[in-house]
């Protein structure tokens, strides 16, 4: 066993078993219960779990709207890295990007200039989602309906339209008719804002996500979105469930953002998921490479809360899908 190290060699001397990174690093950091070797070790543990898990597809298709009207809380984020780690496990997903800024295409390396076939052309009615949807290069199963900046005039040019909250959800459901691609997921990326075209994505949408950012100021803008929200459901949407809702920016070190996801989790303990998305420096530099952190940086903090949330969904699924269906029965 000239080849492997007193480390990696069993216990018992006879060099017949080998021992796992997360093994090691319990042997070595045990005891730990704060600085870099405890990080190191949960780390290893949490990334072990997830290789051992199966993420359960939907029994039928869930489209999500991903809104917050505070911007800067994470929420294109966490649709790129969500929908990539969901892709990752095998599911299909669909990725609308709502938001003129387009930041969703940039992640996904998906062509998104200005005057290129994008979701402002299927609001228009000029082309339908097939037409302008583009696969991802990095996930094979994952496909985007990209946004461009002449998205920002949508809303005046569609107000004076009859139907101008349903025209994202008549061409979902078009192109769902039309098209052999069976989606587990269809994820809607909603401009920070509350205007008409995120009304279009809550009149789309079966189900609605939330990012928090773990700051109390993020916590204010709360009760206006859940307002809108309700406004919707009342009179547009009235199959609309709120179902989950992800604390991102959470830094272990603070008191705060403990604080802030006690106070989210105590006033909605269903919906709120036990993942949490850390500060990081590799989930705002993946951008910049048109990469989510799940590929750019896999084994990183940032990619393995994004998996663990994503598994969270995944699990989740038939017990959304039965509030749906309580609520379209009336129940």
């Amino acid at each position: 066993m000239t080849n492997v190290s007193h480390e990696t060699s069993s216990a018992n001397g006879r060099g017949d078993t080998i021992e796992s990174a997360s093994e090691v690093l319990n042997r070595i950091f045990q005891g730990e219960s704060s600085g870099l070797g405890a990080q190191i070790f949960d780390l290893a543990e949490r990334r072990q779990y997830l290789e051992g898990e199966t993420y359960p597809k939907p029994s039928s298709m869930r489209v999500i709207a991903v809104a917050n009207q505070k911007g800067g809380v994470g929420k294109t984020t966490s649709v790129v890295n969500i929908a990539s780690a969901l892709a990752q496990e095998g599911a299909r997903v669909l990725v609308i990007d709502m938001d003129p800024q387009g930041n969703a295409s940039t992640a996904f390396d998906i062509e998104h200039s200005s005057g290129s076939p994008s979701v402002y052309d299927v609001l228009e009615g000029r082309l339908t989602i097939s037409e302008v949807k583009q696969q991802c290069q990095d996930f094979p199963t994952l496909d985007v309906v990209p946004s461009t900046i002449d998205l920002s005039g949508a809303e005046l040019e569609i107000a004076a339209l009859e139907d101008r909250t349903m025209l994202l959800r008549e061409s979902i459901d078009a192109y769902i008719e039309e098209t052999d691609e069976q989606y587990d997921y269809i994820f809607i990326d909603c401009a920070p804002s509350l205007g008409l075209l995120v009304l279009n994505a809550l009149c789309a949408a079966h189900e609605v996500m939330i990012p928090i950012q773990a700051e109390y100021y993020a916590l204010e803008g709360l009760g206006q979105l859940m307002k809108t929200i309700g406004l919707v459901q009342a009179s547009l949407n009235k199959d609309l469930i709120i179902s989950t809702m992800l604390i991102t920016m959470f830094d272990r070190r603070t008191i705060l953002s403990q604080d802030v996801f006690d106070e989210v989790k105590n006033h909605y303990p269903d919906i709120v998921l036990n993942t949490t998305i850390p500060r990081s420096v590799k989930i705002a530099e993946a951008p910049s490479f048109s990469k989510p952190v799940v590929s750019y940086e896999p084994n990183g903090a940032g990619s393995i809360s994004y998996r663990e949330a994503a598994l969270e969904i995944a699990k989740r699924s038939e017990q959304v899908l039965q509030t749906i269906a309580s609520r379209k029965s009336g129940d």
